[in-house]
């Protein structure tokens, strides 16, 4: 990425990230072969999420870039958290470490109704 693409680039990096409301996700996770994964807290995701999520906490940075590095960077990435905030910084995040398609859940879990 060149240094003027880091300055001007928009909040999110629409040819790597995209959003996707709450029925398009479940679509999309539906066949369980998926990188799912919950980027809230464990006490969060103890408290509910959505089955077959593996917990990747973005407030423990040491952790999450560990788990995320050992991850496959060519196969998509679906993220949420609780309302799309840590879940957004965590897709630029994953951008920035090399990976090719990231999907967020579009106003995170507590739009999640399934």
């Amino acid at each position: 990425m060149s240094f003027l693409n880091f300055l001007f680039r928009g909040p999110i990096n629409s040819d790597t990230i995209e959003e996707l409301n709450a029925e398009d996700y479940r679509k999309a996770i539906s066949d369980g072969r998926v990188q799912l994964v919950d980027v809230r807290t464990s006490r969060e995701f103890a408290s509910r999420h959505i089955k077959g999520a593996q917990n990747i906490d973005y407030f423990q940075q040491s952790a999450f870039k560990a788990t995320f590095s050992k991850m496959d960077k060519d196969k998509p990435v679906y993220l949420y958290c609780q309302s799309g905030n840590r879940s957004q910084k965590a897709a630029r995040k994953l951008v920035d470490m090399g990976f090719r398609a990231v999907y967020d859940l579009k106003g995170g879990y507590r739009t999640w109704k399934y």
